[in-house]
């Protein structure tokens, strides 16, 4: 690997003619983007009608968001050179800029080319062994938006790039400052760091679903960013039409992910947590962990379906229906065919040819009014559409509707089955047991509106929601921390996923709900992918080695049989674990060293203890916000809950006393894995008790 000429700062002199070129090159970029800005700004709006201004308006601001300027993001971030081979007619080498997004010149002339482009490929994929044409590979190093240095890779004959741009023993410069830069406030892209194995991933096919089994540090949530802006980029006329939807954990999670989109140019994706998606219902209670459970196990799923379809009773007399003045007599035998065969059709297994229960009532209705249409056309009538679609939506049908094939209100019909035995009783025959089924009997609500409902409930709701009528889908899904997932809720997920494909995020060694599986397998076939590849990464780049050996210690009690992660890089300092009698004066000393330096601090404790560690950190004159699930805070010092501390990342984070998070939950190893692994440059461990046994040699 070549670099440029560096003084002691490690930063290339101001003399050197290749910075100054580059440097020239990026001015015109900035020029570019700015004219670029102005363009999209003077459209002119040509008044054909208000629905075209409207889109027209929209288009143009949409247009504006995605060439926002940032001054902390230059404009590129990389170079590729292709050799004479690749058709330079003079001899030269042919040059394009990578960055975030495509900037031209007046004349339409390329200044930055996309990542996302098929022309950039190379500058991730290329290698010695297959150069893709190019003979050196240029990357880019700034501080505050300014261009400060270059580091070359050479990729011709004799060339030292092998297409592995971080590793181990021996790791780009420039890519190790981008890695390590402090970081505070919201995630950033990854596009100037993107690794093979990574870019694989995010240039998978739209029609491919992909599942990432990814270690911690290893970039699984950036890559499936990622992969979204890319797919967007490549079919943003579909995606335009579908919609691309990322579904994370928590609203801190997703606080935290909502710029990496946006900075790449992706503003129109929608982003929600699980419990926004089925959020039917106020949650206003919470089950006892074993209700819960049961709540959101798939054999519920059958038993609201049940409670449901098993309430369409049989015709008992003939329906007299009217039609354009007269009244045509629909005998018993023919309604319970038609009721027979609405049904058959509602209890089918493809959901795309399933009929949903409302559209199986407006059927029937249908059918009626069809039967008086035909008996009046046989005695030589020839009754309109309207009068038909009138005969539909007469009492006499409506009633016989009412009484055969009922309307139903989702949380109603939840209300039901929760509350009264012998509801429960029917649905659940020989799905659920006897005790099961007491488990989750409760008094019934004096109303629906007012019911102490959970989260487990809302989205059994969501799921008699899905039964009733069809989900929008859309044409892509990102789903992070998938490993939680409960079965209920992987089937909650896959209903906005219709004929779309899906990027499944997680690590089994994370998982820490009760559902969370032993491999991928069920958890993507509860998302209706069950022929899903998994895409292990298991190269950490964001944790330090000597932090991640550390966590990689409870992976045999957690996670039997995983590939544990190694690092591209180590720093002996970067691990402290040190035993307190007290928290309090060990804590504020630990943060206050810290806080010396730059970067964002993360103090994690259990959720039960996070009022006192606040109180300590106050009372020592450090100023801290406790991290919440609307949000991360401000501060850059964040007192953390550790069980909203999965997929965030800090510059350094405290651990305060492991053993009790260990402690608070079932899987408490898996949660404190969690916790161990959010730290990019230093962890501190402050233990008052016993380390568990795994990491107490």
């Amino acid at each position: 690997m070549s670099a440029t000429p560096t003084d002691t700062t490690g930063t290339a002199t101001a003399t050197d003619p290749v910075l100054a070129s580059e440097r020239a090159h990026l001015a015109l970029a900035d020029d570019c983007l700015t004219e670029m800005r102005t363009a999209a700004t003077a459209v002119v709006d040509a008044g054909v009608d208000a629905w075209a201004s409207e889109r027209l308006g929209a288009a143009r601001a949409e247009r504006l968001r995605s060439l926002a300027a940032d001054p902390g993001v230059p404009a590129f971030f990389g170079r590729t050179d292709a050799g004479t081979d690749a058709g330079a007619p003079d001899g030269t080498a042919e040059t394009f800029h990578i960055g975030r997004r495509h900037v031209r010149d007046s004349t339409g002339s390329p200044v930055v080319i996309d990542w996302r482009a098929p022309m950039s490929r190379p500058f991730y994929r290329a290698s010695t062994a297959d150069p893709q044409g190019l003979v050196r590979r240029r990357r880019f190093g700034f501080s505050g938006g300014e261009l400060t240095s270059y580091e070359d890779e050479l990729l011709g004959a004799g060339g030292e790039g092998d297409g592995t741009l971080l590793r181990a023993d021996t790791s780009s410069r420039v890519l190790l400052q981008e890695i390590e830069r402090p970081r505070s406030g919201p995630m950033r892209d990854i596009v100037a760091t993107i690794q093979p194995e990574q870019d694989e991933i995010v240039r998978a096919p739209l029609a491919e679903s992909v599942c990432v089994q990814g270690a911690p540090g290893t970039g699984k949530t950036a890559v499936g960013l990622h992969r979204a802006a890319y797919l967007l980029y490549t079919h943003g006329g579909q995606l335009a039409r579908t919609g691309v939807l990322v579904v994370g954990p928590n609203r801190a999670f997703l606080r935290y992910i909502e710029q990496v989109l946006p900075t790449l140019g992706e503003v129109d994706v929608d982003q929600t947590t699980v419990a926004e998606l089925t959020g039917r219902v106020p949650v206003r209670a919470q089950d006892a962990p074993e209700v819960a459970v049961l709540k959101g196990d798939a054999r519920m799923a059958q038993v609201l379906e049940r409670a449901l379809w098993g309430a369409i009773a049989k015709p008992a007399d003939d329906v007299m229906v009217p039609l354009a003045g007269r009244r045509y007599r629909v005998p018993v035998e023919r309604l319970k065919r038609y009721v027979d065969d609405l049904r058959r059709r509602g209890r089918v297994a493809d959901d795309q040819q399933r009929l949903h229960y409302a559209a199986g009532r407006e059927r029937l209705a249908m059918l009626l009014a069809g039967d008086a249409r035909r008996q009046k056309e046989e005695a030589g009538g020839s009754p309109p559409d309207g009068e038909v679609r009138r005969a539909a939506r007469s009492p006499e049908v409506r009633a016989f509707c009412d009484a055969v094939w009922p309307a139903r209100d989702p949380a109603g019909l939840v209300a039901e089955l929760l509350g009264d035995p012998a509801v429960l009783a029917r649905a659940a025959r020989g799905v659920l047991t006897e005790e099961e089924q007491a488990l989750l009997h409760r008094p019934a609500p004096r109303s629906v509106r007012t019911a102490p409902w959970t989260a487990a409930d809302a989205v059994l709701v969501d799921e008699v929601t899905g039964l009733l009528e069809r989900t929008a889908g859309y044409g892509h899904v990102v789903v992070d921390e998938a490993q939680d997932l409960s079965p209920l809720q992987c089937r909650a997920v896959a209903r906005r996923l219709a004929a779309g494909s899906l990027t499944v995020l997680g690590d089994l060694a994370q998982a820490t709900s009760p559902w969370s599986p032993a491999d991928w397998a069920p958890t993507l076939a509860g998302l209706g992918r069950p022929g899903t590849a998994v895409r292990p990464l298991t190269r950490g780049y964001r944790v330090p080695g000597e932090v991640l050996d550390y966590a990689n210690r409870l992976l045999p009690a957690i996670a039997p049989g995983l590939t544990a992660a190694t690092a591209v890089r180590r720093d002996p300092g970067a691990l402290t674990v040190r035993p307190v009698t007290d928290l309090a004066g060990p804590l504020a000393g630990v943060v206050a060293d810290l806080a010396a330096g730059p970067g964002s601090i993360g103090v994690v404790c259990t959720d039960a203890a996070v009022p006192d560690v606040e109180r300590m950190l106050g009372d020592a004159g450090l100023p801290a916000a406790v991290l919440t699930d609307d949000g991360a805070p401000a501060a850059r010092i964040a007192v953390v809950p550790a069980t909203l501390a999965k997929g965030l990342e800090f510059d350094a984070v405290v651990v305060a006393d492991p053993a009790a998070i260990v402690a608070a939950e079932p899987r408490g190893l898996s949660r404190l894995y969690v916790v161990l692994t959010r730290a990019v440059s230093t962890l501190v461990v402050l233990h008052r008790g016993d380390l568990p046994a795994l990491l107490a040699g």
